[in-house]
């Protein structure tokens, strides 16, 4: 607050809104410690978000390297400090943290902290986190605390936005899953009326062909030549629909490494050979995240399906603040000018409202017997 009322106001208004643009937990998270430590002017800043177990299901810092936080190690206890503002649920502001009795020392790799801010983040009468800053960058009067009682003044306003910024975005996730849910089942339902057809059909084709093989072998054998396409026809239907699925490895993996592991299961499925390579790629929005990687679900499935293609390329690659989605194949491809025709059975249309859905752009390269490339941009956050 030393910057004068107005740059004050400013600042909190600026952290309010920033973490009023997040849907996403882990991004709500991210945006509330960025915010507090930049507000309060903390060399460092964490939130956690407790579980069942003693432990947190989240634990979010900004002032720390990754490679520092990977040096820590394990995510921390409800102990010490920590476990206080969460049972307790007031506030703790400490001239020097190690000397509290209730602290029990850290991990070797652990950065030193002396003045400490923390108070729980309540939604009525439950603590959902606690959020807690350390080492503010100013002189220190004698024994005493950086942070002063506007300091806690303040970061209690912003902890009362993130109550409600952070319960905003469960509810988000929560009627998400309820629809990924939905969607499941929706899927689960075709899958079993599609692939049922196809085993029915299987079943008496097998049985027409035994009654044929001993008085009309040949035509036994035309019998048993459309088992086969049945069969790959069956198995056609449940990779669509595995492919379909979104993965639940997304929020937690981000774009890259679920694309590389849904391509890894694609090579090994097909004849084709599907490859992936990814370049410089920072983590996007969830939104664009999603929308990209449906985009490169519909667009192997046709490579793979429709176009007879050897070799299937997908490349993800950054792009000022985003990323550039390609994805190659070298199949009987199609004629552009048809491309209202063609574009429902290729999906190309549902690919373009996903694509514009998040601000991206979409192109279509193709021509008969030369392959296809679609290559879908999409802005950063």
């Amino acid at each position: 607050m030393s910057q004068g009322p107005r740059s004050g106001l400013a600042a909190v208004s600026a952290a309010l809104l920033a973490m009023s643009r997040h849907l996403e937990v882990r991004d709500v998270l991210k945006t509330i410690v960025a915010s507090a430590r930049e507000l309060l002017d903390a060399q460092y800043a964490a939130l956690g978000v407790p579980d069942d177990h003693g432990g947190f299901a989240q634990f979010v810092v900004d002032g720390v390297s990754d490679a520092q936080w990977k040096a820590i190690g394990p995510l921390p206890r409800q102990h010490g400090i920590l476990a206080s503002m969460l049972r307790e649920a007031r506030p703790e502001r400490l001239a020097d943290v190690r000397k509290d009795p209730r602290f029990e020392g850290w991990p070797s790799a652990h950065p030193d902290m002396v003045d400490f801010l923390g108070l729980p983040i309540r939604d009525g009468d439950e603590v959902i986190g606690a959020l807690f800053l350390a080492n503010k960058n100013c002189p220190k009067p004698d024994g005493g605390c950086g942070f002063t009682e506007d300091d806690e003044e303040l970061l209690a306003i912003l902890a009362q936005h993130a109550a409600i910024a952070l319960t905003n975005a469960r509810l988000y996730e929560r009627s998400r899953e309820l629809t990924i849910a939905e969607e499941r089942s929706r899927l689960a339902h075709e899958l079993h009326d599609a692939v049922s057809q196809k085993l029915f059909s299987l079943r008496l084709t097998a049985q027409a062909a035994a009654a044929l093989v001993d008085r009309d072998p040949s035509r036994a054998k035309g019998e048993l030549q459309q088992v086969a396409a049945l069969a790959a026809e069956a198995a056609d239907e449940l990779r669509a629909a595995v492919v379909e699925l979104r993965p639940a490895a997304l929020d937690e993996d981000g774009l890259v490494a679920t694309l590389r592991t849904q391509i890894q299961v694609l090579d090994r499925a097909h004849t084709a050979r599907v490859t992936f390579a990814a370049c410089g790629v920072r983590a996007l929005p969830a939104a664009q995240e999603e929308a990209a990687l449906r985009v490169a679900q519909e667009a192997l499935h046709n490579a793979l399906r429709h176009s007879g293609a050897e070799h299937v390329d997908v490349t993800l690659d950054r792009r000022g603040g985003g990323a550039v989605l390609r994805v190659t194949d070298d199949g009987s491809g199609f004629d552009p000018q048809g491309i209202r025709r063609a574009g429902r059975h290729l999906g190309l249309v549902s690919m373009r409202d996903r694509t514009n859905g998040v601000g991206g752009t979409l192109t279509v390269e193709s021509a008969p017997g030369k392959g296809t490339t679609i290559e879908m941009e999409v802005p950063g956050g």
